[in-house]
């Protein structure tokens, strides 16, 4: 209870909620779109040269177990959910598959949280959890695609051969807008710059990429608590089955990532962030690939599930819960 009070009177946490507040009040507050959208490439950006630079002094060998771990969660996770959301909750393959692929992706905004809750408590972690992140953004959403495919394929009597053929083009198309996407260019692109420069050729714009951060960050959950809000509203009409998902995939993944950073060999903070990304769901790389691939899937479900439900569970509650997991499996 004490993390989840000092979690909550954070200024991110706020924030967000100060938007949240502001929708429910009907306010015209809202952050330009022009400046929402430098908001964001300022936080991606920053965290992909952070990690990068971290990342540049650690050895391969410490790299490779976690890597492993986090590959391993974007393909299992996507696989149970997927299962769950079909036999237990009754979602259409299309939807099931839709909710799996956001569930089983991760959240850069979630990440950026955790990364900032971690340095606040004065918790180290391992500089390479961008690269993590980076890691496990695309993984899951392909895995859903195809189990979408097989099951319809088994469904309908297609032959082997011919499902390959039709799947292709869908999952080449959604794993395209993946990698292109606003979210994995500036990840993967900051990485590389901050191995490139390391920490030394990082020192000139630590004020501008690090002293700043927390206050960019508040900027931009306020809006995100805005809109948050404004989803909440398809998340109730969506029934008690999405809500229960939303509530319940992020606190079994939580203890998926966190068992699976344990075994790894990650400090205490390193798994509290796999816990966070494993329990967090993506509203940017996932939305445009399943568009793409499944345009039968109600895209409602998914935006309503992981921005309405699932983010807010997890800043406020699930990164505290988390810690306070990691800290009775650490000491």
């Amino acid at each position: 209870m004490s993390l989840a009070s000092a979690a909550l009177l954070s200024p991110p946490v706020l924030c967000f909620g100060l938007g949240a507040l502001a929708c429910a009040l009907r306010s015209n507050l809202r952050v330009p779109a022009p400046v929402f959208e430098a908001v964001s490439i300022y936080l991606l950006l920053a965290i992909g040269l952070k990690g990068g630079a971290e990342l540049a002094e650690t050895r391969w060998a410490d790299f490779a177990a976690p890597a492993g771990a986090a590959l391993a969660l974007g393909l299992f996770i996507p696989l149970w959910c997927f299962v769950a959301l079909r036999r237990l909750a009754g979602f259409g393959v299309a939807d099931a598959a839709s909710l799996a692929a956001h569930y089983g992706s991760v959240s850069a905004v979630t990440f950026i949280a955790v990364i900032s809750y971690l340095e606040r408590a004065g918790t180290p972690h391992e500089g390479f959890m961008t690269a993590i992140l980076a890691l496990m953004e695309a993984p899951a959403i392909v895995v859903a695609l195809l189990l979408a495919r097989m099951v319809r394929d088994r469904a309908q009597g297609h032959a082997g051969t011919n499902a390959a053929d039709s799947a292709q083009p869908s999952l080449g198309a959604a794993l395209r807008e993946v990698i292109s996407s606003k979210s994995f260019v500036l990840l993967v692109g900051g990485l590389a710059i901050g191995g490139v420069i390391g920490k030394t050729g990082m020192a000139p714009v630590q004020p501008f990429f690090g002293d700043l951060f927390l206050g960019f960050l508040c900027l931009f959950l306020l809006e995100l608590g805005i809109v948050a809000a404004e989803k909440a509203d398809e998340a109730w009409k969506a029934g008690g089955r999405l809500l229960a998902f939303a509530i319940a995939a992020p606190l079994v993944n939580g203890a998926l990532g966190l068992l699976a950073g344990v075994a790894a060999g990650l400090s205490e903070g390193g798994a509290i962030v796999l816990a966070t990304l494993a329990a967090s769901a993506s509203y940017i790389a996932a939305p445009a690939a399943v568009r793409l691939a499944l345009p039968q899937a109600n895209a409602a479900y998914a935006l309503a599930a992981s921005l309405a439900v699932t983010f807010p569970l997890n800043v406020v509650f699930g990164i505290p819960l988390y810690a306070a997991l990691a800290g009775l499996v650490y000491r």
